[in-house]
Protein backbone atom coordinates (compact mmCIF):
# COMPACT_ATOMS: atom_id res chain seq x y z
CA UNK A 1 0.00 0.00 0.00
CA UNK A 2 1.35 3.03 -1.11
CA UNK A 3 1.32 6.74 0.95
CA UNK A 4 -1.19 9.07 -0.37
CA UNK A 5 -0.30 12.03 -2.05
CA UNK A 6 1.20 15.24 -0.02
CA UNK A 7 -1.37 17.95 -0.35
CA UNK A 8 -0.23 20.62 -2.16
CA UNK A 9 0.41 24.10 -1.26
CA UNK A 10 0.23 27.26 -2.81
CA UNK A 11 3.52 27.74 -2.84
CA UNK A 12 4.51 24.77 -4.18
CA UNK A 13 1.16 24.93 -6.47
CA UNK A 14 1.51 26.09 -10.24
CA UNK A 15 -2.08 26.32 -10.86
CA UNK A 16 -3.30 29.44 -11.56
CA UNK A 17 -5.09 31.53 -9.32
CA UNK A 18 -3.40 30.42 -6.38
CA UNK A 19 -1.59 32.54 -4.72
CA UNK A 20 1.39 32.25 -1.38
CA UNK A 21 -1.22 33.53 1.93
CA UNK A 22 1.38 36.17 2.93
CA UNK A 23 1.07 37.78 -1.00
CA UNK A 24 -3.14 37.34 -0.47
CA UNK A 25 -3.18 39.10 2.81
CA UNK A 26 -1.06 41.61 1.38
CA UNK A 27 -3.45 42.19 -1.30
CA UNK A 28 -6.21 42.55 0.97
CA UNK A 29 -4.14 44.98 3.81
CA UNK A 30 -3.28 46.53 0.22
CA UNK A 31 -7.31 47.25 -0.69
CA UNK A 32 -9.04 47.53 3.32
CA UNK A 33 -6.11 50.01 4.10
CA UNK A 34 -6.45 51.85 0.61
CA UNK A 35 -10.36 52.55 1.49
CA UNK A 36 -10.58 53.67 4.54
CA UNK A 37 -7.98 56.07 3.89
CA UNK A 38 -10.41 56.91 1.36
CA UNK A 39 -13.29 57.27 3.03
CA UNK A 40 -11.54 59.40 5.70
CA UNK A 41 -10.81 61.78 2.85
CA UNK A 42 -13.84 62.12 1.52
CA UNK A 43 -15.91 62.35 4.84
CA UNK A 44 -13.60 65.06 5.67
CA UNK A 45 -14.68 68.88 5.50
CA UNK A 46 -11.92 70.65 3.83
CA UNK A 47 -11.60 70.81 -0.18
CA UNK A 48 -9.42 68.10 -1.61
CA UNK A 49 -8.30 67.24 -5.09
CA UNK A 50 -8.30 63.84 -7.15
CA UNK A 51 -4.36 64.29 -6.77
CA UNK A 52 -4.35 64.50 -3.29
CA UNK A 53 -6.71 61.58 -2.68
CA UNK A 54 -5.04 59.46 -4.95
CA UNK A 55 -1.35 60.43 -3.55
CA UNK A 56 -3.20 59.37 0.45
CA UNK A 57 -4.61 56.37 -1.05
CA UNK A 58 -1.21 54.31 -2.17
CA UNK A 59 0.35 55.96 1.23
CA UNK A 60 -2.12 54.29 3.12
CA UNK A 61 -2.29 51.31 0.97
CA UNK A 62 1.19 50.05 0.30
CA UNK A 63 2.65 51.16 3.80
CA UNK A 64 -0.21 48.63 5.30
CA UNK A 65 0.85 45.88 2.96
CA UNK A 66 4.18 45.96 3.75
CA UNK A 67 3.96 46.83 7.45
CA UNK A 68 0.87 43.70 7.28
CA UNK A 69 3.89 41.58 5.24
CA UNK A 70 6.74 42.74 7.63
CA UNK A 71 5.18 41.66 10.75
CA UNK A 72 2.78 38.51 10.36
CA UNK A 73 5.40 36.36 12.33
CA UNK A 74 5.84 38.73 15.09
CA UNK A 75 2.04 38.43 16.33
CA UNK A 76 -0.11 35.38 17.56
CA UNK A 77 -3.13 37.73 18.24
CA UNK A 78 -4.86 38.66 14.89
CA UNK A 79 -6.36 41.28 16.27
CA UNK A 80 -3.38 43.11 17.76
CA UNK A 81 -1.53 42.18 14.52
CA UNK A 82 -3.90 44.14 12.41
CA UNK A 83 -4.56 46.74 14.47
CA UNK A 84 -0.72 47.63 14.15
CA UNK A 85 -1.13 47.58 10.02
CA UNK A 86 -4.51 49.82 10.70
CA UNK A 87 -2.44 52.42 12.62
CA UNK A 88 0.42 52.26 10.32
CA UNK A 89 -1.57 52.87 7.87
CA UNK A 90 -3.63 55.66 8.95
CA UNK A 91 -0.44 57.24 10.00
CA UNK A 92 1.54 56.88 6.90
CA UNK A 93 -0.61 60.56 4.97
CA UNK A 94 0.58 62.45 7.36
CA UNK A 95 4.45 61.59 7.77
CA UNK A 96 4.06 61.53 3.50
CA UNK A 97 2.50 65.01 3.84
CA UNK A 98 5.48 66.12 6.02
CA UNK A 99 8.28 64.59 4.02
CA UNK A 100 6.71 66.52 1.14
CA UNK A 101 6.37 69.77 2.64
CA UNK A 102 9.87 69.25 4.66
CA UNK A 103 11.75 68.40 1.30
CA UNK A 104 10.10 71.67 -0.50
CA UNK A 105 10.97 73.95 2.49
CA UNK A 106 14.47 72.42 2.09
CA UNK A 107 14.85 72.37 -1.80
CA UNK A 108 13.42 76.32 -1.50
CA UNK A 109 16.22 77.23 0.72
CA UNK A 110 19.10 75.90 -1.36
CA UNK A 111 17.07 77.24 -4.32
CA UNK A 112 17.78 80.92 -2.71
CA UNK A 113 20.86 80.79 -1.48
CA UNK A 114 22.50 79.40 -4.62
CA UNK A 115 20.40 81.88 -6.77
CA UNK A 116 21.74 85.28 -5.44
CA UNK A 117 23.81 87.26 -7.08
CA UNK A 118 27.28 87.05 -6.07
CA UNK A 119 28.28 90.27 -4.30
CA UNK A 120 31.72 91.67 -5.72
CA UNK A 121 33.98 93.37 -3.47
CA UNK A 122 35.67 96.69 -4.23
CA UNK A 123 39.42 96.41 -4.46
CA UNK A 124 40.76 98.39 -1.38
CA UNK A 125 43.30 101.22 -2.71
CA UNK A 126 46.45 101.84 -0.95
CA UNK A 127 46.94 105.41 0.68
CA UNK A 128 49.36 107.29 -1.21
CA UNK A 129 52.06 108.50 1.57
Amino acid sequence: MSPPPPTPTPESSNEVGQMAPYIKDGVIAFILGGFSMTARVMLSTEPVSFGFIARRFFAASITAAFVGMATKDYFTSTGLWLGVCGGAGYSAPEITDFLIRYVKSRGKKELDETSKPVKQRKPKLKKRK
